[in-house]
Protein backbone atom coordinates (compact mmCIF):
# COMPACT_ATOMS: atom_id res chain seq x y z
CA UNK A 1 0.00 0.00 0.00
CA UNK A 2 1.19 3.57 -0.65
CA UNK A 3 1.56 5.84 1.56
CA UNK A 4 -0.18 9.32 1.32
CA UNK A 5 1.65 12.57 1.43
CA UNK A 6 1.17 13.66 5.28
CA UNK A 7 2.65 9.93 6.25
CA UNK A 8 5.68 10.42 4.07
CA UNK A 9 6.01 13.47 5.39
CA UNK A 10 5.60 12.61 9.43
CA UNK A 11 7.82 9.70 8.50
CA UNK A 12 11.11 11.91 6.69
CA UNK A 13 10.81 14.25 9.44
CA UNK A 14 11.20 11.51 12.54
CA UNK A 15 13.97 10.44 10.25
CA UNK A 16 15.63 13.97 10.04
CA UNK A 17 14.78 14.66 13.43
CA UNK A 18 15.78 11.56 15.42
CA UNK A 19 19.02 11.81 13.14
CA UNK A 20 19.36 15.48 14.96
CA UNK A 21 18.28 14.66 18.35
CA UNK A 22 21.29 12.02 18.29
CA UNK A 23 23.99 14.42 17.57
CA UNK A 24 22.56 17.10 19.54
CA UNK A 25 22.78 14.38 22.65
CA UNK A 26 26.09 12.52 21.64
CA UNK A 27 27.24 16.44 21.75
CA UNK A 28 25.72 16.84 25.13
CA UNK A 29 23.79 19.48 24.17
CA UNK A 30 20.19 20.23 26.03
CA UNK A 31 18.26 20.82 23.49
CA UNK A 32 15.85 19.74 20.64
CA UNK A 33 15.42 20.31 16.96
CA UNK A 34 12.19 21.55 17.05
CA UNK A 35 13.92 24.66 18.97
CA UNK A 36 16.32 25.26 16.28
CA UNK A 37 14.21 28.01 14.14
CA UNK A 38 13.49 29.92 17.12
CA UNK A 39 17.09 29.65 18.16
CA UNK A 40 18.64 30.73 14.62
CA UNK A 41 15.81 33.60 14.71
CA UNK A 42 16.92 34.99 18.20
CA UNK A 43 20.55 34.57 17.14
CA UNK A 44 19.88 36.85 14.14
CA UNK A 45 17.76 39.46 16.40
CA UNK A 46 17.69 39.47 19.88
CA UNK A 47 15.27 40.35 21.90
CA UNK A 48 12.54 39.46 19.44
CA UNK A 49 8.60 38.94 20.09
CA UNK A 50 6.78 36.18 19.64
CA UNK A 51 4.98 37.45 16.29
CA UNK A 52 8.72 38.30 14.81
CA UNK A 53 10.21 34.79 15.89
CA UNK A 54 7.16 33.01 13.93
CA UNK A 55 7.79 35.19 11.06
CA UNK A 56 11.69 34.87 10.85
CA UNK A 57 11.55 31.38 11.64
CA UNK A 58 8.32 30.52 9.34
CA UNK A 59 6.28 28.76 11.66
CA UNK A 60 2.96 29.38 13.12
CA UNK A 61 2.20 31.75 15.57
CA UNK A 62 0.68 28.99 17.87
CA UNK A 63 3.77 26.55 17.17
CA UNK A 64 6.28 29.31 18.19
CA UNK A 65 4.11 30.27 21.29
CA UNK A 66 4.45 26.48 22.12
CA UNK A 67 8.09 25.90 21.18
CA UNK A 68 9.18 29.28 23.48
CA UNK A 69 7.15 27.84 26.25
CA UNK A 70 9.07 25.14 26.41
CA UNK A 71 12.13 26.81 26.07
CA UNK A 72 11.37 28.82 28.84
CA UNK A 73 10.88 25.33 30.75
CA UNK A 74 14.07 24.22 29.84
CA UNK A 75 15.77 27.52 31.01
CA UNK A 76 17.02 28.56 27.22
CA UNK A 77 15.56 31.44 26.61
CA UNK A 78 13.05 33.70 28.83
CA UNK A 79 10.47 36.26 28.18
CA UNK A 80 9.50 39.86 30.08
CA UNK A 81 6.77 41.98 28.79
CA UNK A 82 7.47 44.51 25.78
CA UNK A 83 8.09 48.55 26.40
CA UNK A 84 4.54 50.23 26.55
CA UNK A 85 2.29 47.03 25.59
CA UNK A 86 2.70 44.47 28.61
CA UNK A 87 1.01 41.88 26.14
CA UNK A 88 3.80 41.80 23.83
CA UNK A 89 6.53 39.58 24.95
CA UNK A 90 9.89 40.41 24.59
CA UNK A 91 12.25 37.12 23.85
CA UNK A 92 15.77 36.51 25.02
CA UNK A 93 18.53 33.79 25.79
CA UNK A 94 19.73 33.20 29.00
CA UNK A 95 22.88 32.93 30.00
CA UNK A 96 22.27 28.95 29.38
CA UNK A 97 21.46 29.44 26.09
CA UNK A 98 23.76 31.75 24.81
CA UNK A 99 26.51 29.15 26.25
CA UNK A 100 24.59 26.25 24.08
CA UNK A 101 24.86 28.61 21.07
CA UNK A 102 28.44 27.54 19.82
CA UNK A 103 28.57 23.99 20.05
CA UNK A 104 24.99 24.11 18.59
CA UNK A 105 26.30 25.85 15.66
CA UNK A 106 28.83 22.95 14.54
CA UNK A 107 25.94 20.48 15.27
CA UNK A 108 24.35 22.66 12.08
CA UNK A 109 26.88 22.92 10.22
CA UNK A 110 27.57 19.33 10.39
CA UNK A 111 23.70 18.65 9.93
CA UNK A 112 23.85 21.03 6.67
CA UNK A 113 26.65 19.21 5.57
CA UNK A 114 25.24 15.87 5.86
CA UNK A 115 21.99 17.90 4.34
CA UNK A 116 24.01 18.34 1.29
CA UNK A 117 24.83 14.57 0.99
CA UNK A 118 21.30 13.33 1.21
CA UNK A 119 20.61 16.40 -1.66
CA UNK A 120 23.36 15.06 -3.88
CA UNK A 121 21.94 11.05 -3.73
CA UNK A 122 19.22 12.41 -5.21
CA UNK A 123 17.62 12.69 -8.92
CA UNK A 124 16.02 16.26 -7.41
CA UNK A 125 17.71 18.15 -4.47
CA UNK A 126 15.20 17.42 -1.08
CA UNK A 127 15.96 21.46 -0.72
CA UNK A 128 15.22 22.12 -3.61
CA UNK A 129 11.87 20.26 -3.85
CA UNK A 130 10.95 21.15 -0.72
CA UNK A 131 11.08 25.38 -1.74
CA UNK A 132 9.22 24.47 -5.05
CA UNK A 133 6.49 23.04 -2.97
CA UNK A 134 6.49 25.80 -0.05
CA UNK A 135 6.52 28.44 -2.98
CA UNK A 136 3.31 26.45 -4.73
CA UNK A 137 1.57 26.09 -1.01
CA UNK A 138 2.50 30.12 -1.06
CA UNK A 139 0.61 30.89 -4.19
CA UNK A 140 -2.03 28.09 -3.44
CA UNK A 141 -3.00 26.71 -0.20
CA UNK A 142 -3.38 23.28 0.33
CA UNK A 143 -6.74 24.53 2.04
CA UNK A 144 -7.49 25.63 -1.49
CA UNK A 145 -6.17 22.91 -3.28
CA UNK A 146 -8.59 20.23 -1.04
CA UNK A 147 -11.54 22.46 -1.52
CA UNK A 148 -10.96 22.29 -5.20
CA UNK A 149 -10.57 18.90 -4.97
CA UNK A 150 -14.03 17.85 -2.84
CA UNK A 151 -15.57 20.57 -5.47
CA UNK A 152 -14.43 18.00 -8.55
CA UNK A 153 -15.00 14.59 -6.72
CA UNK A 154 -18.65 15.83 -5.56
CA UNK A 155 -19.41 17.42 -9.36
CA UNK A 156 -18.20 13.74 -10.52
CA UNK A 157 -20.55 11.99 -8.09
CA UNK A 158 -23.35 14.16 -9.26
CA UNK A 159 -22.79 13.60 -13.28
CA UNK A 160 -22.57 9.22 -11.94
CA UNK A 161 -25.66 10.29 -9.93
CA UNK A 162 -27.47 12.01 -12.75
CA UNK A 163 -25.61 9.57 -15.25
CA UNK A 164 -27.48 6.27 -13.53
CA UNK A 165 -31.01 7.39 -13.57
CA UNK A 166 -30.85 8.33 -17.32
CA UNK A 167 -31.31 4.71 -18.37
CA UNK A 168 -34.66 4.35 -15.97
CA UNK A 169 -35.84 8.06 -17.41
CA UNK A 170 -35.60 6.61 -20.77
CA UNK A 171 -37.20 3.09 -19.77
CA UNK A 172 -40.36 5.15 -18.71
CA UNK A 173 -40.46 6.94 -21.82
CA UNK A 174 -40.98 3.86 -23.98
CA UNK A 175 -43.28 2.02 -21.97
CA UNK A 176 -45.67 5.50 -22.00
CA UNK A 177 -45.59 4.97 -26.12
Amino acid sequence: MKSGLGTQLAYLLDLLDSAVQDSYVQAQLATRPRYTPVLRALSECEPSTLGQIAQAAKISQPSATQTVALMIEDGLISSTPGPGDGRQRLIRFTDKGRDLMPKLQTCWSATRLAADTLDAELAVPLSALLAKAIEALERKPFAQRIAEARQHLDSIAKAEAEAATLPLKTERRRIKV
